[in-house]
C-alpha cells in the first residue's frame, strides 16, 4: 500500500469522529429532555437519576476500559466500545418508563467510557510529547462539534419522525465508523501506510517504552500524580457536567425555550467550547516549541481555563438568555481549554503502557463527581432553583486545579522499578 504522509493526524480525525459520534448518542436525551420528561411524567430528580446510572456505569467503567485497552489494544478495544454504546443507544426506543430508560443509560456509560481513555492511549502511541496536547485538541475537539450538531440535528429528527426514530438513526452511526475504523486503524509498528520518517520519528520519542512491562495497579495508585488527575478531575468534570445535561432544561424552564428554540440556540455554547479544545492544545504545544518546559507550558494554559471556568459565577445575575449564552460559552471554552492539558498528563507522567489505565482512573474520578453534582442538581432544582448549583460550578474549578497543581508537582516523566511492575 501507498504510505500516507502525516498519517498521525488522520488517525487522530478517527477519534474525532468516534468521539463526536459519542456526544451525539450521549445528548439525545438532554436535548429531548422537553419532550420525554413530559411524555414519561419525570421530574428532575427522576430526569437526575437517568444521567446517575449513566455515570455509574461510566465511571467504573472508565478504570476497567483503561485497563483493557492496555491488555488487548486500540483496534480490538475500541471495536468492543462503540459496538456496546450503539447498540445502547438504539435501545432507547424502546424505553417506556423510567426504570427501562435507566437500565438503557447504564448500558450506554458501559460503553461509552472507552473512547477516553483509548483515545489517550492512541494519541500518546502515534504522537510525539511536543505534539500530544494539539493530537488531544484534534480527537476532543469532536465533543464539541458533537455538542454543537446535536441540538440541531436531533430536534431536525425528532420533529420529522419522533423521539424514537431518533434513538435508532443516531445510535446506527456508531456501526457506520466501525467500518472505517477495522478497515483503517493499525499500531504504528503494523500500520502499512506508515512512512518511515513518521515510524522513526515515533521510535526516537518512545525509546522502547511500548515494549516496556504495564506498572502494576498498586504502583499507580502509590503515586501522588495518578491521585493529583483523579482529584482534579472529580472537582473539575462536574462543571462540564452540568451544563451538557441540564443547559436544554435550564433554558426551557428559567428562559421560556421551546423545543425547537433549544435547537436554534443551545448548540452556541459549544462553538466556543471547541475553540477552547483547539486553543488549549495549541498553546501549549506552542510554548514548548518556544523552548517553555512542558510542566510550565502545560500549567499556564490548565490555569487560564480555570480562569475562563469561573464565569459562571455571574449567571444567576443575568435576566437575558443572550447574556446566559454568553457566559455559559466562556465557562465551556475555558473547561475544553484545561481538559485538553490535563487529559495530556497521563502521558506526560506516566509510560505508553500506563496511560489508558491512569486516564481511565481520572475518568473515574471525573465520573464519582458528575454523579453527586448531578444528583444534587436534581434535588436543589426540585426545591429551590438553578441558582445555588450555578455558582458552586463556578467555583470548583479553582479548588480542582490547586489539587492538580499542589498534589502532582512538576509535569515530567515518572521512572519505574522492577518492584513497580
Amino acid at each position: 500500500m501507498r504510505p500516507v504522509s502525516g498519517l498521525r493526524w488522520w488517525i487522530a480525525v478517527l477519534i474525532l469522529l468516534a468521539t463526536l459520534i459519542n456526544f451525539l448518542n450521549r445528548l439525545t436525551v438532554s436535548v429531548l429532555a422537553p419532550v420525554i420528561t413530559a411524555q414519561l411524567h419525570l421530574s428532575a430528580t427522576g430526569f437526575a437519576s437517568i444521567t446517575n446510572s449513566f455515570l455509574i456505569a461510566y465511571t467504573f467503567s472508565q478504570a476497567i476500559s483503561g485497563r483493557l485497552y492496555d491488555a488487548i489494544g486500540n483496534r480490538r478495544g475500541f471495536s468492543l466500545s462503540i459496538v456496546v454504546w450503539s447498540l445502547a443507544s438504539m435501545a432507547h426506543a424502546f424505553a417506556t418508563g423510567l426504570f427501562s430508560l435507566n437500565c438503557f443509560r447504564f448500558l450506554l456509560g458501559l460503553g461509552e467510557a472507552g473512547n477516553w481513555p483509548g483515545a489517550a492511549k492512541v494519541i500518546a502511541e502515534w504522537f510525539p510529547p511536543r505534539q500530544r496536547a494539539f493530537g488531544m485538541a484534534l480527537f476532543n475537539s469532536g465533543v464539541s462539534i458533537g455538542s454543537v450538531l446535536a441540538p440541531p440535528l436531533i430536534v431536525g429528527i425528532e420533529e420529522a419522525f419522533g423521539w424514537q426514530a431518533t434513538f435508532l438513526a443516531i445510535g446506527a452511526l456508531g456501526f457506520l465508523w466501525l467500518a472505517l475504523w477495522l478497515a483503517f486503524y493499525q499500531p504504528p509498528e503494523r500500520h502499512p501506510r506508515i512512512t518511515a520518517e513518521e515510524l522513526a520519528l515515533l521510535r526516537a520519542h518512545r525509546a522502547g517504552a511500548a515494549a516496556a512491562p504495564r506498572p502494576a495497579w498498586r504502583s499507580l495508585l502509590r503515586r501522588r500524580q495518578t491521585w493529583a488527575i483523579v482529584l482534579s478531575r472529580f472537582f473539575c468534570d462536574p462543571v462540564w457536567w452540568f451544563y451538557i445535561t441540564w443547559l436544554p432544561l435550564y433554558l426551557f424552564q428559567v428562559h421560556g425555550f421551546n423545543l425547537k428554540e433549544i435547537g436554534q440556540f443551545a448548540w452556541l455554547p459549544y462553538v466556543a467550547a471547541d475553540a477552547g479544545s483547539l486553543f488549549g492544545g495549541w498553546a501549549s504545544g506552542a510554548l514548548i516549541s518556544r523552548g517553555w518546559t512542558t510542566d510550565r507550558a502545560r500549567k499556564s494554559v490548565i490555569l487560564l481555563g480555570a480562569i475562563c471556568m469561573c464565569a459562571g459565577l455571574f449567571a444567576p445575575r443575568t435576566h437575558t438568555a443572550a447574556s446566559a449564552l454568553a457566559l455559559i460559552a466562556c465557562v465551556l471554552f475555558g473547561f475544553q481549554t484545561w481538559i485538553n492539558n490535563v487529559q495530556t498528563t497521563p502521558a506526560d507522567w506516566f509510560p505508553d503502557t500506563a496511560v489508558a489505565s491512569v486516564a481511565g482512573l481520572g475518568g473515574m474520578g471525573a465520573g464519582i463527581g458528575a454523579m453527586l453534582f448531578t444528583q444534587a442538581t436534581g434535588f436543589v432544582v426540585d426545591r429551590f432553583s438553578y441558582t445555588p448549583m450555578l455558582v458552586v460550578a463556578g467555583a470548583l474549578p479553582l479548588a480542582g486545579t490547586a489539587l492538580l497543581f499542589l498534589l502532582g508537582g512538576p509535569i515530567h516523566q515518572l521512572s519505574f522499578e522492577k518492584n513497580d511492575l
